[in-house]
């Protein structure tokens, strides 16, 4: 936090000493304890008003105890126990202020280039002149789009320390130490175990179950949408390790808590440990995760071999039967291959041969609550020689439920966002935690005090606006130069810090934490209006509210048809949204709940609630509601994610980016060429999606911020920019077979636009670096995947986009595997793969025609008998960036032993063929002789 430790200002820029009393302590002149010194107090006075740390204003001495004698009425820090739980700590001024005028430079720049451009059209070529313009327009409109939200970036620090002494301290009203922490619901989809390996997702259980949170107050819940028998059991098997790996984790405070990504880490183990068994015990768990993998990747030849042997004993009984009732022996035996359980029963979920009512979009509802909730009391565990000695451990183990929503024909299942949806109905009946956080299968908890983190955000002053807390996305396995920009820090240290300083970051699927009540399409909390239901006006405690008092339109008897039938869903409501407020421990906390309101154990389940459970995940529930229209996962694009941000931000919530300094979650992503267009492909036909829409940001409420509102038009235009990058790619090489340029003349005005406009993009670009600590490769890299993607992926994306608009071609997308590779000795092996994919025809095409133009030009120029190299310099050097952008490109399709397909090379070079034929054709005198000449630059024969 900062200002919190030693004695210097605070401020920016500033290395002075804070005030302090005639004893020699410290003192702040607010009671949000902002250090700083006293010419930078007298002149936020003077200017403002504000205290820089909570953006609040300062409180006169009269209204400060004790503090009447001087200046301003500073507060002692001994004497104010209230702190925030987190800050705001904005960009120095010395990058800041130089980043703002840098972009408004080069906007007045860019403003003059294009009128000059305007003002001199090529006469010799106005078609190409033409097509320049009108892309460098496109190209202009979406830089404003994408830069001027980053006008505020931020950082944030928050007090760990603090939520432990608010929360979680012993103390004589609480001598046990009970937490008062709200709950949280862990959410963790899978869909397909052959495509997402059964084994990542049991590790991924395994380091939620052993996250630092009180064990009382988490529930996990994982969605299996392809309702899998192999990934119940491999949940089955996960539970069974965790009473093993949780207490394990606990006692040595274990990092990683993924024990497949702990027991790969390089290093001495033992460093750190304070005790002496840690080798011991470390042996033994490392032992017992060794059986558990093999448990887990033989579950398929187990199943199958059971079911086998299942069903033949089915057939042995009906033949047996078939004698017995003196039936025809000659007539086939047919007997259904079903799948079965351990249990001896059928198995309700998809078989692997499927059958009606259990295939993939065809079977019934499954949930099993495979670890009961936990009592609220710590349970020690016992010494045993032979195992681990857990007799100091608490070897409780959160809540786990299987979820798999039932399925039939006919049905619009929503994809992702439904079995989503139907977990938040599901848990808010189990557990009914006000905070919600999902998380890809493959994504893991990498901090154990991430949940504890971005509770400083939900507990702290103000935190009842919040919607979500978005933690940055941290993949591991990607190659080190990192060559298809998969890690994205670009955008995530990047644009979503910016949008921090904002109204928030939008919300980008996993690693998310939400409160559950702005899932449900309620608005914000406004406390001025809702003082009327407090039972003292004067007291900042307020008591459980009506949903009706959030929503003025919302009719009690409506209910029904924004949540559904069930009762249970909507008496959870209320609770959850008293849950999820702040403590009331100050009066600058307008809205929360008295403390100790969430330190009494938790109703067990009962029979009665697990089933209405599995009745809120069938598929008939969301039927003349509106689940997915306004309340939780929004339907009616494939980035539902996106769509669900936008939606709580057009209702006034805002949201926080909360970058920790070890990485909260982790988890992997696609590092081959093909699966990785195909990633960025689906993105972009959400955006695309969700700009012919009534979702698009043109339409947002007043509650949506002005920067706010453009950085969501950004998202739902930049896939439109792919087509006329693919246009300004061919112009190099148009301008190079025409032997002409964009301009008349490469003259002096030209050049010096040209040098000032580079120079500010270069100079934006090192600020943009510095506050955010992206590297410079990583800078270079996201700038090529730009071009690659938007020349490939980004263009199917509109015209899948379009066909969808306007002939209703539905877009299906295929999960994409998590590794394709043979090769177990090389964990790169998967990124030299070339698999085709007819995304890779455009680029292709542009570096074929870009490098053949460069050729035709330099040997026309050089035979020339009146050579143009001005011209030809130009269209070359635009070239060669085009070409410099695609290297990562070509340097994939070249795989690792050059395997790439000749249908890549036959389908590209006929194209670039075509396409030069095409040109001769078009303008046949453009030869040598005819340029000497000074022949025209387009006629037709």
């Amino acid at each position: 936090m900062a200002g919190s430790r030693g004695s210097a200002c605070s401020m920016p820029a500033c290395d002075g000493k804070i005030m302090k009393d005639e004893r020699g302590r410290d003192i702040t002149p607010c009671e949000c304890r902002f250090k700083i010194c006293r010419d930078c107090f007298l002149d936020a006075q003077k200017e403002t008003g504000l205290c820089p740390g909570c953006k609040e204003p300062y409180k006169t001495a009269s209204g400060n105890d004790g503090n009447e004698g001087f200046e301003g009425g500073m507060v002692e820090t001994s004497d104010k126990p209230w702190r925030p739980l987190s800050r705001e700590i904005p960009i120095p001024n010395s990058i800041i202020s130089p980043y703002r005028l840098l972009i408004a430079v080069r906007f007045i720049i860019m403003i003059f280039f294009l009128i000059w451009r305007l003002q001199h059209p090529n006469e010799d070529a106005i078609w190409l002149w033409f097509m320049s313009v009108v892309c460098e327009l496109w190209f202009f409109f979406s830089w404003i789009l994408d830069q001027v939200p980053k006008l505020r970036p931020i950082n944030r620090s928050i007090d760990l320390d603090l939520l432990y002494e608010k929360f979680d301290r012993p103390s004589p009203s609480n001598p046990t130490g009970r937490s008062d922490l709200p709950g949280v619901d862990f959410f963790v989809s899978t869909a397909d175990p052959e495509k997402e390996p059964p084994l990542t997702t049991a590790n991924t259980i395994l380091s939620i179950l052993a996250v630092d949170y009180p064990v009382e107050k988490i529930a996990c819940y994982v969605s299996d949408d392809g309702g899998a028998l192999l990934t119940f059991e491999a949940m089955a098997e996960a539970c069974s390790f965790a009473d093993l790996w949780v207490p394990f984790c606990k006692k040595h405070e274990i990092e990683p808590r993924n024990p497949d990504s702990y027991f790969s880490l390089k290093g001495d183990p033992t460093k750190n440990k304070k005790r002496s068994d840690f080798v011991k015990d470390r042996r033994r768990v490392k032992r017992e995760y060794d059986e558990f993998k093999v448990r887990i990747n033989g579950l398929p030849d187990s199943i199958r071999r059971r079911s086998e042997a299942f069903n033949a004993r089915e057939e042995m009984k009906m033949i047996k039967q078939k004698r017995e009732s003196g039936g025809d022996p000659l007539e086939p035996i047919k007997v259904k291959k079903a799948t079965w359980m351990a249990d001896g029963t059928h198995w309700p979920g998809t078989w692997t041969s499927p059958s009606a009512d259990h295939a993939k979009g065809d079977h019934a509802g499954i949930l099993q609550v495979m670890l009961k909730p936990p009592s609220s009391d710590i349970l020690l565990g016992e010494s045993d020689d032979n195992l681990i000695d857990f007799s100091d451990v608490d070897t409780r183990l959160p809540m786990f439920v299987y979820v798999s929503r039932e399925k039939r024909p006919g049905y619009d299942h929503n994809k992702k966002a439904g079995a989503m949806n139907c977990l938040v109905r599901a848990s808010a009946i189990l557990s009914n935690g006000p905070f919600m956080l999902n998380l890809d299968c493959d994504h893991y908890v990498y901090n154990c005090k991430a949940v504890r983190e971005g509770m400083c955000f939900m507990m702290d002053r103000g935190g009842e606006n919040i919607c979500y807390i978005q933690f940055p996305q941290r993949f591991e396995g990607i190659d080190p130069s990192d060559r298809y920009a998969n890690h994205n820090t670009v955008f995530f240290d990047g644009n979503m810090r910016a949008l921090d300083g904002v109204q928030g970051p939008v919300y980008v699927g996993t690693g998310t934490m939400f409160r559950r009540f702005a899932l449900y399409g309620f608005d914000p909390p406004d406390p001025d209006k809702l003082l009327h239901k407090e039972t003292d006006a004067t007291s900042p405690e307020t008591q459980p509210l009506n949903p009706m008092d959030f929503d003025p339109d919302l009719d009690p008897n409506l209910l029904p048809k924004r949540f559904g039938n069930s009762t249970m869903l909507v008496d959870s409501l209320p609770v959850a949204e008293f849950h999820a407020r702040p403590i009331a421990d100050h009066p600058a906390v307008k809205y929360g709940r008295p403390p100790g309101a969430l330190r009494p154990p938790r109703q067990p389940l009962d029979a009665t609630a697990v089933a209405e459970a599995v009745s809120v995940i069938s598929c008939w529930y969301e039927d003349k509601t509106e689940w997915g229209d306004r309340v939780g996962w929004i339907y009616g694009s494939v980035t539902e994610d996106v769509l669900s941000g936008y939606r709580m931000h057009n209702r006034g919530w805002r949201s926080v980016y909360c970058i920790t300094d070890r990485d909260a979650f982790r988890g992997s992503a696609p590092i081959n060429l093909t699966d990785r267009l195909h990633q960025v492909l689906r993105w972009a036909t959400g955006s695309v999606e969700i700009f012919f829409s009534r979702n698009n940001a043109f339409f947002a409420s007043k509650r949506l911020k002005f920067l706010q509102r453009l950085s969501y038009l950004n998202v739902a235009i930049y896939p439109f920019t792919s087509g006329f990058l693919v246009l300004y790619c061919f112009l190099p090489a148009l301008s190079l077979f025409s032997g002409q340029f964009i301009v008349q003349n490469v003259n002096v005005a030209f050049l010096s636009y040209l040098l000032v406009v580079t120079i500010c993009l270069i100079s934006l670009a090192l600020l943009e670096v510095k506050w955010s600590g992206v590297g410079l490769e990583q800078w270079w890299r996201n700038e090529q995947f730009w071009l690659i993607s938007g020349t490939s992926s980004h263009l199917a994306a509109v015209v899948q986009g379009l066909l969808k608009v306007i002939a209703g071609i539905e877009i299906s997308f295929t999960l994409t595997a998590k590794s394709a590779s043979e090769d177990d000795d090389d964990i790169y092996a998967d990124l030299y793969l070339v698999k085709w994919t007819s995304l890779m025809i455009p680029p292709i095409v542009i570096a074929m025609v870009n490098m053949i133009g460069i050729v035709v030009a330099l040997i026309r120029t050089v035979y020339s008998t009146t050579p143009s190299w001005s011209k030809f310099i130009g269209g070359a050097f635009f070239s060669f960036w085009v070409l410099a952008h695609l290297y990562p490109f070509a340097k994939g399709l070249m795989g690792r032993r050059a395997k790439t397909p000749t249908i890549v090379y036959v389908w590209s070079g006929l194209i670039a063929i075509t396409l030069s034929l095409l040109w001769v054709a078009v303008n046949p005198d453009a030869g040598p002789s005819n340029q000497a000449a000074g022949g025209d630059g387009f006629q037709f024969p």
